[in-house]
């Protein structure tokens, strides 16, 4: 009992003195601060890193940038052509050639003997095509790379385009095709861009199982032979090295490369909007949702209102822009939302907004959306929305300059489109100096609400109040796969 009354009287004591402190003084230095009370420090100065250019007698350009912090070796070749080259019968040539260049083998290797030979090394050597470049790369150990580059150098100078691995990824892109209705997501993309570049566009048509059955081993070397040579090339290496030997060892494997007296300069295909406003609509009667895209033809990064642009996409996205705002917080209408300024390098690019909605919510979603684009035109953006666009966008600026393989890719895609290389750093200054009247300026200026085009990817019957109820006419889209049955029911 003892015991007992010493440690009562020892927790009282303890609780009294508890009771005396004063807790709202304690608590308040430690009490956490809103979002819009926080300091943050400026951003840090960024600057490119030292990188040597020099160009071989044959007129291949290179890029070397040394980085010691681990002993790899990376490297990146962009080859001047690309699927909007290629021959609209035979869509899909392109891809092809960038994937049976490396597992077709070479003249001294087999694919399977290449794969071996790079396992053995935990290298790389890969090749692909897009629709604007073509591009080649490896990695390796330091101790390795002599081995590697010359594996490299010779999946490029001197592919075979192996008739059975032909075979193999004409098989593989069919089957791609069998599956491209499966994912909504990608019907909305792919009928999106065949709306505003029109459907024979290289920057929109799609492949089709009577194109692959088109293209022959004849087809690739063809392909291969009027662009892949190295005064039509860029090569960059950044990693493990020092500069002068690894000089040495790229003359060593591509200097006798001979090039093309006459270098292929193709002319881009001619862009213009194909579809100027309309609803189109794509019955997928198995979806509880619609996915939305709206928009029309964009413009390109070299535009000297492409800052301004970038900031205004900043005002309409992202946890504070208007889209989430509205859409999202205030109307519940979906729970991602976006509107995007999306430019290209050397042909004009998209304004593309959308996002997914419940069935009976397309119409208002569709309604709400071409809203707040029109209010871009109508309303300045307020200070508050004006600084968190601007740090939003200026935020992302320093992820430019992670590693020094995304530098040095950066500068040779500059190189490649015909950009300064400090085309980012001027981007950079002009973001800093947008206004709000700016904003509104390239708004009217670039954002056509006359002549969007809205696509919907859903299941009509579920769609209440219809599409009519914001157009007269509503188009459907067959994407029926050509060559391949429907399923029966």
């Amino acid at each position: 009992m003892r015991l007992k009354s010493v440690i009562c009287a020892f927790l009282l004591t303890l609780s009294l003195l508890f009771v005396g402190l004063d807790w709202s003084q304690a608590a308040t230095p430690n009490a956490a601060k809103h979002y819009t009370e926080l300091e943050l420090p400026p951003l840090p100065e960024v600057k490119l890193p030292a990188y040597e250019k020099f160009r071989l007698k044959n007129g291949m350009t290179v890029y070397l940038l040394p980085d010691r912090e681990l002993p790899l070796i990376t490297g990146t070749a962009m080859i001047r052509t690309g699927e909007r080259l290629e021959p609209g019968d035979r869509t899909g040539l392109a891809k092809l050639v960038g994937t049976v260049m490396r597992t077709g083998g070479t003249k001294k290797h087999t694919g399977d003997e290449l794969n071996q030979l790079l396992e053995q090394r935990a290298a790389s050597v890969e090749t692909s095509m897009n629709e604007s470049m073509g591009t080649a790369s490896f990695q390796s150990l330091t101790e390795d790379i002599d081995t590697v580059l010359g594996l490299f150098a010779e999946i490029l100078r001197e592919p075979v385009f192996a008739e059975d691995k032909l075979e193999l990824a004409k098989t593989q892109e069919k089957g791609q095709i069998t599956r491209r209705n499966d994912n909504p997501d990608a019907i909305a993309r792919r009928e999106f861009r065949k709306l505003i570049y029109g459907k024979n566009s290289p920057y929109a048509r799609t492949t089709e199982i009577a194109t692959i059955d088109k293209i022959s081993r004849d087809d690739l070397i063809k392909f291969y032979q009027q662009y892949y040579y190295p005064n039509n090339m860029i090569l960059g290496v950044t990693g493990d090295f020092e500069p002068a030997k690894m000089k040495n060892l790229i003359q060593a494997k591509f200097a006798d490369w001979r090039p093309t007296p006459k270098p292929i300069k193709p002319q881009l295909p001619p862009v213009s909007q194909a579809n100027l406003g309309g609803v189109f609509f794509v019955d997928q009667p198995q979806l509880t949702q619609s996915n939305i895209l709206i928009g029309h033809l964009g413009g390109q990064f070299n535009s000297p209102d492409y800052p301004a642009l970038d900031v205004m996409t900043s005002v309409l996205n992202g946890f504070g822009g208007r889209l989430f705002n509205e859409l999202r917080s205030r109307q519940g209408l979906a729970y991602s939302v976006y509107g995007v300024w999306s430019p290209r390098h050397d042909y004009p690019g998209l304004f593309i907004a959308g996002g997914q909605t419940r069935s009976d919510a397309t119409v208002q979603f569709i309604q709400a959306l071409k809203a707040e684009i029109k209010r871009l035109q109508t309303e300045p953006v307020s200070d508050r929305e004006l600084k968190l666009a601007k740090e939003s966008t200026l935020n992302s600026f320093v992820f430019n300059f992670e590693n020094p393989l995304q530098v040095l890719t950066r500068i040779m895609r500059y190189a490649y489109f015909g950009y300064p290389e400090d085309f980012l750093f001027r981007y950079r200054e002009k973001v800093e100096t947008t206004t709000a009247a700016d904003i509104q300026t390239v708004a009217k200026k670039y954002l056509k609400p006359d002549n969007l085009v809205t696509l919907v990817v859903g299941n009509q019957t579920a769609i209440k109040p219809p599409l009519t109820q914001i157009a007269n006419q509503v188009t459907p889209i067959d994407v029926t796969i050509p060559g391949i049955k429907p399923p029966t029911s």
